[in-house]
Protein backbone atom coordinates (compact mmCIF):
# COMPACT_ATOMS: atom_id res chain seq x y z
CA UNK A 1 0.00 0.00 0.00
CA UNK A 2 2.70 2.41 1.07
CA UNK A 3 4.37 1.81 -2.70
CA UNK A 4 1.34 2.51 -3.93
CA UNK A 5 1.03 5.67 -2.58
CA UNK A 6 4.06 6.84 -3.22
CA UNK A 7 3.30 6.28 -6.91
CA UNK A 8 0.04 7.81 -6.79
CA UNK A 9 2.20 10.54 -5.46
CA UNK A 10 4.71 10.73 -7.50
CA UNK A 11 2.19 10.92 -10.62
CA UNK A 12 0.23 13.98 -8.85
CA UNK A 13 2.89 15.98 -8.20
CA UNK A 14 4.38 15.30 -11.85
CA UNK A 15 1.12 17.14 -13.32
CA UNK A 16 1.58 19.87 -10.73
CA UNK A 17 5.30 20.43 -12.16
CA UNK A 18 4.33 19.67 -15.14
CA UNK A 19 1.79 22.67 -15.62
CA UNK A 20 3.98 25.17 -14.18
CA UNK A 21 7.19 24.06 -16.69
CA UNK A 22 4.79 23.77 -19.55
CA UNK A 23 3.70 27.73 -18.57
CA UNK A 24 7.54 28.58 -18.84
CA UNK A 25 7.92 26.85 -22.09
CA UNK A 26 4.88 28.35 -23.85
CA UNK A 27 5.82 31.77 -22.73
CA UNK A 28 9.34 31.22 -23.72
CA UNK A 29 8.31 30.07 -27.51
CA UNK A 30 5.72 33.02 -27.96
CA UNK A 31 8.64 35.70 -26.67
CA UNK A 32 10.88 33.83 -29.58
CA UNK A 33 13.52 32.34 -26.90
CA UNK A 34 14.58 29.37 -28.35
CA UNK A 35 14.00 26.46 -25.90
CA UNK A 36 16.88 23.90 -25.54
CA UNK A 37 15.43 21.11 -23.14
CA UNK A 38 12.23 20.70 -21.57
CA UNK A 39 12.33 17.81 -18.88
CA UNK A 40 9.97 16.14 -15.97
CA UNK A 41 12.18 15.28 -13.32
CA UNK A 42 15.89 15.65 -12.27
CA UNK A 43 19.12 14.08 -12.08
CA UNK A 44 20.07 11.85 -15.20
CA UNK A 45 17.94 11.38 -18.65
CA UNK A 46 16.31 8.27 -18.97
CA UNK A 47 14.07 8.83 -21.69
CA UNK A 48 14.68 11.71 -24.43
CA UNK A 49 12.96 12.49 -27.91
CA UNK A 50 13.73 15.77 -29.99
CA UNK A 51 11.00 17.42 -31.38
CA UNK A 52 12.27 19.93 -33.49
CA UNK A 53 14.53 22.17 -31.88
CA UNK A 54 13.17 21.27 -28.44
CA UNK A 55 14.95 17.79 -26.64
CA UNK A 56 12.23 16.02 -24.47
CA UNK A 57 13.26 14.41 -21.40
CA UNK A 58 11.93 12.50 -18.40
CA UNK A 59 14.39 12.17 -15.86
CA UNK A 60 15.55 9.82 -12.72
CA UNK A 61 13.99 11.75 -10.06
CA UNK A 62 10.68 12.43 -10.85
CA UNK A 63 9.56 15.34 -8.61
CA UNK A 64 10.43 18.57 -9.99
CA UNK A 65 11.31 19.40 -13.91
CA UNK A 66 12.68 22.47 -15.63
CA UNK A 67 12.81 24.44 -18.94
CA UNK A 68 16.03 24.78 -20.17
CA UNK A 69 16.09 28.15 -22.53
CA UNK A 70 18.96 28.95 -24.79
CA UNK A 71 21.47 30.76 -22.90
CA UNK A 72 19.73 31.07 -19.46
CA UNK A 73 22.87 30.66 -17.70
CA UNK A 74 25.14 32.50 -20.10
CA UNK A 75 25.46 34.93 -17.33
CA UNK A 76 27.05 32.84 -15.50
CA UNK A 77 30.09 32.59 -17.78
CA UNK A 78 30.29 36.46 -18.08
CA UNK A 79 30.84 36.24 -14.62
CA UNK A 80 33.31 33.74 -14.64
CA UNK A 81 35.56 35.31 -17.46
CA UNK A 82 34.85 38.50 -15.45
CA UNK A 83 33.25 40.33 -18.13
CA UNK A 84 30.05 43.05 -17.22
CA UNK A 85 27.77 42.36 -19.72
CA UNK A 86 26.47 39.46 -21.44
CA UNK A 87 26.22 38.88 -25.47
CA UNK A 88 22.69 39.11 -25.89
CA UNK A 89 22.41 36.73 -28.82
CA UNK A 90 18.70 36.84 -30.47
CA UNK A 91 16.75 33.50 -29.55
CA UNK A 92 18.98 33.70 -26.15
CA UNK A 93 16.69 34.38 -23.29
CA UNK A 94 18.73 37.11 -21.83
CA UNK A 95 18.89 38.39 -25.53
CA UNK A 96 14.98 38.57 -25.09
CA UNK A 97 13.59 41.87 -24.01
CA UNK A 98 13.30 42.42 -20.17
CA UNK A 99 9.62 42.57 -20.05
CA UNK A 100 9.00 39.17 -22.54
CA UNK A 101 11.73 37.62 -19.76
CA UNK A 102 9.45 38.88 -16.72
CA UNK A 103 6.60 37.46 -19.08
CA UNK A 104 8.52 33.81 -19.47
CA UNK A 105 8.92 33.98 -15.44
CA UNK A 106 5.46 34.93 -14.43
CA UNK A 107 3.72 32.07 -16.54
CA UNK A 108 5.30 29.68 -14.37
CA UNK A 109 3.16 30.42 -11.71
CA UNK A 110 0.29 31.93 -13.62
CA UNK A 111 -0.27 28.66 -15.10
CA UNK A 112 -0.20 26.55 -11.85
CA UNK A 113 -2.58 29.26 -10.50
CA UNK A 114 -5.05 28.61 -13.92
CA UNK A 115 -4.79 25.00 -12.82
CA UNK A 116 -6.47 25.31 -9.86
CA UNK A 117 -8.73 27.58 -10.88
CA UNK A 118 -9.55 24.87 -13.59
CA UNK A 119 -9.54 21.92 -11.43
CA UNK A 120 -12.05 24.01 -9.13
CA UNK A 121 -14.44 24.57 -11.19
CA UNK A 122 -14.89 21.32 -12.66
CA UNK A 123 -15.08 20.25 -9.21
CA UNK A 124 -17.91 22.91 -8.30
CA UNK A 125 -19.37 22.58 -11.92
CA UNK A 126 -20.36 18.57 -11.30
CA UNK A 127 -21.35 19.01 -7.57
CA UNK A 128 -20.28 16.82 -4.54
CA UNK A 129 -20.87 15.59 -1.05
CA UNK A 130 -18.86 16.46 2.21
CA UNK A 131 -19.16 15.77 5.55
CA UNK A 132 -18.55 17.37 8.72
CA UNK A 133 -20.14 18.12 11.87
CA UNK A 134 -22.50 20.66 13.36
CA UNK A 135 -22.28 23.58 14.79
CA UNK A 136 -22.12 22.36 18.66
CA UNK A 137 -19.04 22.17 20.52
CA UNK A 138 -17.13 21.23 23.10
CA UNK A 139 -14.55 22.60 25.48
CA UNK A 140 -10.91 20.37 25.21
CA UNK A 141 -10.56 21.70 28.97
CA UNK A 142 -13.51 19.01 29.51
CA UNK A 143 -11.92 16.22 27.70
CA UNK A 144 -8.57 17.46 29.24
CA UNK A 145 -8.69 18.83 32.39
CA UNK A 146 -6.19 21.38 33.86
CA UNK A 147 -5.54 22.29 30.45
CA UNK A 148 -6.45 25.80 29.15
CA UNK A 149 -7.65 27.18 25.88
CA UNK A 150 -9.05 30.70 24.69
CA UNK A 151 -12.56 29.45 24.26
CA UNK A 152 -12.63 28.18 28.03
CA UNK A 153 -11.12 31.50 28.62
CA UNK A 154 -13.47 33.61 27.06
CA UNK A 155 -16.36 31.99 28.45
CA UNK A 156 -18.16 29.16 26.00
CA UNK A 157 -19.22 25.86 27.48
CA UNK A 158 -19.55 22.18 26.02
CA UNK A 159 -23.16 22.29 24.28
CA UNK A 160 -23.05 26.35 23.01
CA UNK A 161 -23.89 26.25 19.05
CA UNK A 162 -21.87 28.67 17.16
CA UNK A 163 -23.91 30.47 15.05
CA UNK A 164 -21.23 33.63 13.56
CA UNK A 165 -17.98 34.35 13.71
CA UNK A 166 -17.17 38.25 12.74
CA UNK A 167 -20.59 37.89 11.57
CA UNK A 168 -20.34 35.63 9.03
CA UNK A 169 -23.35 32.81 8.95
CA UNK A 170 -21.75 29.33 10.50
CA UNK A 171 -23.40 26.97 9.43
CA UNK A 172 -21.59 23.79 10.30
CA UNK A 173 -17.88 22.90 11.96
CA UNK A 174 -16.01 23.16 9.16
CA UNK A 175 -16.77 27.17 8.84
CA UNK A 176 -15.50 26.99 12.09
CA UNK A 177 -12.32 25.34 11.65
CA UNK A 178 -11.82 27.86 8.70
CA UNK A 179 -12.50 30.76 10.40
CA UNK A 180 -9.87 29.76 13.31
CA UNK A 181 -7.57 28.40 11.64
CA UNK A 182 -7.03 31.92 9.14
CA UNK A 183 -7.09 34.02 11.89
CA UNK A 184 -4.84 32.90 14.83
CA UNK A 185 -3.60 35.93 17.43
CA UNK A 186 -6.50 38.03 15.78
CA UNK A 187 -9.70 39.01 18.12
CA UNK A 188 -12.59 37.00 16.63
CA UNK A 189 -16.28 37.82 17.72
CA UNK A 190 -18.04 34.81 18.27
CA UNK A 191 -22.19 34.74 18.25
CA UNK A 192 -23.44 31.64 20.39
CA UNK A 193 -26.59 29.94 20.75
CA UNK A 194 -26.96 28.91 24.26
CA UNK A 195 -30.36 28.08 26.08
CA UNK A 196 -32.27 29.72 23.06
CA UNK A 197 -30.36 33.08 23.60
CA UNK A 198 -28.11 34.76 21.84
CA UNK A 199 -24.48 35.47 23.38
CA UNK A 200 -21.34 37.32 22.42
CA UNK A 201 -17.96 36.51 22.84
CA UNK A 202 -14.61 38.02 21.82
CA UNK A 203 -12.05 35.15 21.65
CA UNK A 204 -8.23 35.04 19.90
CA UNK A 205 -6.94 31.98 18.47
CA UNK A 206 -4.03 30.56 19.80
CA UNK A 207 -1.24 29.27 17.20
CA UNK A 208 -0.55 26.24 16.58
CA UNK A 209 3.11 25.64 16.30
CA UNK A 210 3.31 22.16 14.56
CA UNK A 211 0.64 23.46 11.83
CA UNK A 212 0.87 27.43 11.92
CA UNK A 213 -3.02 26.99 12.08
CA UNK A 214 -4.95 29.43 14.77
CA UNK A 215 -6.65 27.47 17.93
CA UNK A 216 -9.02 28.02 20.21
CA UNK A 217 -9.42 24.57 22.52
CA UNK A 218 -12.83 22.92 20.95
CA UNK A 219 -14.00 19.92 19.54
CA UNK A 220 -17.16 19.17 17.72
CA UNK A 221 -20.44 17.92 19.49
CA UNK A 222 -21.30 14.77 18.11
CA UNK A 223 -24.37 12.60 19.40
CA UNK A 224 -22.85 8.61 20.12
CA UNK A 225 -25.39 7.32 17.36
CA UNK A 226 -23.25 5.33 14.94
CA UNK A 227 -23.60 5.34 11.11
CA UNK A 228 -21.00 2.62 9.95
CA UNK A 229 -19.15 -0.01 11.10
CA UNK A 230 -16.35 -1.20 9.71
CA UNK A 231 -15.98 -4.96 9.00
CA UNK A 232 -13.41 -7.07 11.22
CA UNK A 233 -13.26 -4.25 13.70
CA UNK A 234 -13.63 -4.46 17.54
CA UNK A 235 -16.94 -2.65 16.66
CA UNK A 236 -18.48 -5.57 14.61
CA UNK A 237 -17.03 -8.47 17.01
CA UNK A 238 -19.01 -6.70 19.94
CA UNK A 239 -22.03 -6.89 17.99
CA UNK A 240 -22.88 -2.75 17.43
CA UNK A 241 -24.90 -2.02 13.90
CA UNK A 242 -25.41 0.87 12.13
CA UNK A 243 -28.14 2.93 14.31
CA UNK A 244 -26.99 2.13 17.31
CA UNK A 245 -26.64 4.61 20.16
CA UNK A 246 -24.60 3.69 22.96
CA UNK A 247 -26.04 5.53 26.22
CA UNK A 248 -22.85 4.53 28.72
CA UNK A 249 -19.10 3.27 28.55
CA UNK A 250 -18.15 1.34 32.11
CA UNK A 251 -21.40 3.21 33.78
CA UNK A 252 -20.56 6.59 33.06
CA UNK A 253 -22.74 8.60 30.65
CA UNK A 254 -21.65 9.13 27.02
CA UNK A 255 -23.17 12.00 25.55
CA UNK A 256 -21.23 12.93 23.23
CA UNK A 257 -18.17 11.05 20.75
CA UNK A 258 -15.49 13.06 21.84
CA UNK A 259 -15.80 11.64 25.40
CA UNK A 260 -14.07 8.37 24.46
CA UNK A 261 -10.80 10.32 24.48
CA UNK A 262 -11.30 11.04 28.08
CA UNK A 263 -12.35 7.90 28.94
CA UNK A 264 -9.13 5.73 26.95
CA UNK A 265 -7.34 8.65 28.93
CA UNK A 266 -8.29 8.01 32.58
CA UNK A 267 -7.98 4.14 31.49
CA UNK A 268 -5.04 3.77 33.66
CA UNK A 269 -4.43 -0.06 33.24
CA UNK A 270 -4.47 0.22 29.38
CA UNK A 271 -6.95 -2.77 29.77
CA UNK A 272 -8.70 -0.80 26.20
CA UNK A 273 -11.71 -3.09 28.00
CA UNK A 274 -15.15 -1.02 27.11
CA UNK A 275 -18.28 -1.82 28.80
CA UNK A 276 -21.09 -0.37 26.37
CA UNK A 277 -24.96 0.07 27.44
CA UNK A 278 -26.15 0.33 23.81
CA UNK A 279 -30.09 1.83 22.61
CA UNK A 280 -31.16 0.08 19.48
CA UNK A 281 -34.83 0.50 18.08
CA UNK A 282 -36.14 1.31 21.71
CA UNK A 283 -34.79 -1.15 23.83
CA UNK A 284 -31.51 -1.40 25.48
CA UNK A 285 -28.18 -3.98 25.55
CA UNK A 286 -25.18 -4.60 27.62
CA UNK A 287 -21.98 -5.50 25.02
CA UNK A 288 -18.45 -5.82 25.44
CA UNK A 289 -16.02 -3.70 23.12
CA UNK A 290 -12.23 -5.07 23.56
CA UNK A 291 -9.65 -3.09 21.81
CA UNK A 292 -6.41 -3.71 20.63
CA UNK A 293 -3.31 -1.20 21.21
CA UNK A 294 -3.99 2.66 19.60
CA UNK A 295 -7.31 2.17 21.27
CA UNK A 296 -10.10 4.62 19.91
CA UNK A 297 -7.89 3.85 16.29
CA UNK A 298 -9.59 0.68 16.04
CA UNK A 299 -12.84 0.67 17.32
CA UNK A 300 -14.18 0.73 13.70
CA UNK A 301 -17.02 2.99 14.39
CA UNK A 302 -18.42 6.16 11.88
CA UNK A 303 -20.31 8.17 13.94
CA UNK A 304 -23.08 9.80 12.68
CA UNK A 305 -22.32 12.84 11.16
CA UNK A 306 -23.75 16.17 8.86
CA UNK A 307 -23.54 15.34 4.99
CA UNK A 308 -23.52 18.49 2.74
CA UNK A 309 -24.80 17.91 -1.03
CA UNK A 310 -23.43 20.87 -3.21
CA UNK A 311 -25.69 22.56 -6.15
CA UNK A 312 -24.47 21.65 -9.54
CA UNK A 313 -22.83 25.06 -11.28
CA UNK A 314 -23.23 25.80 -14.86
CA UNK A 315 -20.34 26.45 -16.95
CA UNK A 316 -20.07 29.88 -15.97
CA UNK A 317 -21.25 29.78 -12.56
CA UNK A 318 -18.15 26.78 -12.07
CA UNK A 319 -15.45 29.35 -13.44
CA UNK A 320 -16.90 32.47 -11.66
CA UNK A 321 -16.86 29.70 -7.96
CA UNK A 322 -13.87 27.87 -9.33
CA UNK A 323 -11.89 31.56 -9.24
CA UNK A 324 -13.53 32.27 -6.30
CA UNK A 325 -11.77 29.44 -4.62
CA UNK A 326 -8.82 29.78 -6.26
CA UNK A 327 -8.41 32.94 -4.71
CA UNK A 328 -9.22 31.65 -1.45
CA UNK A 329 -6.59 29.41 -1.04
CA UNK A 330 -4.11 31.54 -2.75
CA UNK A 331 -4.91 34.31 -0.14
CA UNK A 332 -4.77 31.37 2.56
CA UNK A 333 -1.44 30.21 1.16
CA UNK A 334 0.09 33.78 1.30
CA UNK A 335 -0.74 34.49 5.21
CA UNK A 336 0.72 30.81 6.02
CA UNK A 337 3.76 31.78 4.34
CA UNK A 338 3.94 35.38 6.94
CA UNK A 339 3.55 32.38 9.53
CA UNK A 340 6.82 30.87 8.83
CA UNK A 341 8.39 33.77 10.82
CA UNK A 342 5.92 33.79 13.77
CA UNK A 343 7.84 30.75 15.52
CA UNK A 344 6.36 27.73 13.99
CA UNK A 345 7.74 24.66 14.56
CA UNK A 346 9.75 24.90 10.67
CA UNK A 347 10.19 20.81 10.88
CA UNK A 348 6.24 19.79 10.98
CA UNK A 349 4.79 23.15 9.12
CA UNK A 350 7.07 23.07 6.14
CA UNK A 351 6.75 19.67 4.38
CA UNK A 352 9.35 18.87 1.74
CA UNK A 353 8.81 16.96 -1.47
CA UNK A 354 9.02 13.11 0.47
CA UNK A 355 5.87 14.37 2.58
CA UNK A 356 3.99 15.79 -0.24
CA UNK A 357 4.29 12.78 -2.54
CA UNK A 358 3.06 10.35 0.41
CA UNK A 359 0.41 12.78 1.17
CA UNK A 360 -1.04 13.07 -2.22
CA UNK A 361 -0.60 9.51 -2.19
CA UNK A 362 -2.29 8.74 0.83
CA UNK A 363 -4.99 11.38 0.06
CA UNK A 364 -5.87 9.50 -3.63
CA UNK A 365 -5.74 5.69 -2.06
CA UNK A 366 -8.11 6.86 0.52
CA UNK A 367 -10.31 8.29 -1.90
CA UNK A 368 -10.02 6.00 -4.18
CA UNK A 369 -11.53 3.37 -1.87
CA UNK A 370 -14.70 4.97 -1.49
CA UNK A 371 -15.31 5.64 -4.97
CA UNK A 372 -13.68 6.02 -8.60
CA UNK A 373 -15.45 9.95 -8.37
CA UNK A 374 -14.57 10.42 -4.69
CA UNK A 375 -10.52 9.71 -5.25
CA UNK A 376 -10.47 12.19 -8.17
CA UNK A 377 -12.24 14.72 -6.85
CA UNK A 378 -9.77 14.58 -3.67
CA UNK A 379 -6.66 14.07 -5.67
CA UNK A 380 -7.67 17.25 -7.93
CA UNK A 381 -8.63 19.33 -4.89
CA UNK A 382 -5.35 18.57 -2.79
CA UNK A 383 -3.00 18.94 -6.26
CA UNK A 384 -4.88 22.23 -7.05
CA UNK A 385 -4.19 23.51 -3.61
CA UNK A 386 -0.18 22.02 -3.99
CA UNK A 387 -0.38 24.07 -7.61
CA UNK A 388 -1.34 27.16 -5.81
CA UNK A 389 1.24 26.75 -3.00
CA UNK A 390 3.89 26.26 -5.45
CA UNK A 391 2.63 29.50 -7.29
CA UNK A 392 3.07 31.60 -4.34
CA UNK A 393 6.43 29.88 -3.93
CA UNK A 394 7.58 30.88 -6.30
CA UNK A 395 6.31 34.54 -6.80
CA UNK A 396 8.58 35.33 -3.57
CA UNK A 397 10.89 37.81 -4.96
CA UNK A 398 14.36 35.67 -3.82
CA UNK A 399 17.06 34.78 -6.08
CA UNK A 400 16.96 31.81 -8.30
CA UNK A 401 13.26 31.79 -7.83
CA UNK A 402 10.72 33.44 -10.49
CA UNK A 403 9.64 36.32 -7.93
CA UNK A 404 13.37 37.28 -7.83
CA UNK A 405 13.86 36.65 -11.75
CA UNK A 406 11.06 39.09 -11.92
CA UNK A 407 12.29 41.34 -9.37
CA UNK A 408 15.94 41.34 -11.78
CA UNK A 409 14.22 42.22 -14.55
CA UNK A 410 12.00 44.72 -13.47
CA UNK A 411 15.36 46.85 -12.02
CA UNK A 412 16.75 46.25 -15.66
CA UNK A 413 14.12 47.34 -17.37
CA UNK A 414 13.87 50.85 -14.94
CA UNK A 415 17.56 51.26 -15.35
CA UNK A 416 17.50 50.51 -19.79
CA UNK A 417 20.41 48.63 -19.16
CA UNK A 418 21.70 45.12 -18.27
CA UNK A 419 22.27 44.12 -14.74
CA UNK A 420 26.17 43.38 -13.81
CA UNK A 421 26.77 39.57 -14.24
CA UNK A 422 28.85 39.73 -11.05
CA UNK A 423 25.34 41.78 -9.56
CA UNK A 424 23.39 38.73 -10.98
CA UNK A 425 25.85 35.82 -9.58
CA UNK A 426 25.91 37.07 -6.20
CA UNK A 427 22.17 37.40 -6.00
CA UNK A 428 21.31 33.99 -6.58
CA UNK A 429 24.20 32.81 -4.53
CA UNK A 430 22.02 34.41 -1.71
CA UNK A 431 19.23 32.51 -3.23
CA UNK A 432 20.87 29.46 -3.14
CA UNK A 433 22.05 29.68 0.18
CA UNK A 434 18.18 30.19 1.48
CA UNK A 435 16.27 27.48 -0.55
CA UNK A 436 18.69 24.70 0.67
CA UNK A 437 18.75 25.97 4.24
CA UNK A 438 14.87 25.86 4.02
CA UNK A 439 14.61 22.30 2.05
CA UNK A 440 17.36 21.09 4.68
CA UNK A 441 14.66 21.96 7.29
CA UNK A 442 11.82 20.37 5.13
CA UNK A 443 13.74 17.14 4.76
CA UNK A 444 14.23 16.76 8.29
CA UNK A 445 10.88 17.29 8.61
CA UNK A 446 10.14 14.81 5.81
CA UNK A 447 12.56 12.48 7.96
CA UNK A 448 10.80 13.14 10.75
CA UNK A 449 7.50 12.57 9.40
CA UNK A 450 8.04 9.24 8.14
CA UNK A 451 9.56 7.31 10.86
CA UNK A 452 6.00 7.74 12.64
CA UNK A 453 4.36 6.32 9.57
Amino acid sequence: MIILKILLGLVGLGVVVFVHELGHFIAARAAGIDVEAFSLGWGKTILSKKVGTVEYRIALFPVGGYCKMRGDTDFQKAWQDNKDHVKEDRGTFLGAHPAARMLVAFAGPFFNVLFAVIVFSVIWGAGFEYTTMENRIVLASDINPGESYPAERAGLLSGDKIIAINKMKIENYYDIQTAVALNAKKDLQFTVLRDGKEMQFVIKPELEKSTGAGKIGIYFWADPVIENIDDNSAAAAAGLLAGDRILKINGQDFNYTVELLKILGDDKENTAQLNLEVLRAGKTFDTVLQLGEGNEDTLGIAWQAVHYKTPKYSPLGAIAKGSVETWKMFATSVYSLSLLFGGVDLTKAVSGPVRITYMTGDIAAAGFQQSIGKGLRSVGNFLAIISIALAVMNLLPLPILDGGLIVIFFVELLRRRPMNPRFIAAFQTVGIVLIAGLMIVAVFGDILFLFKQ
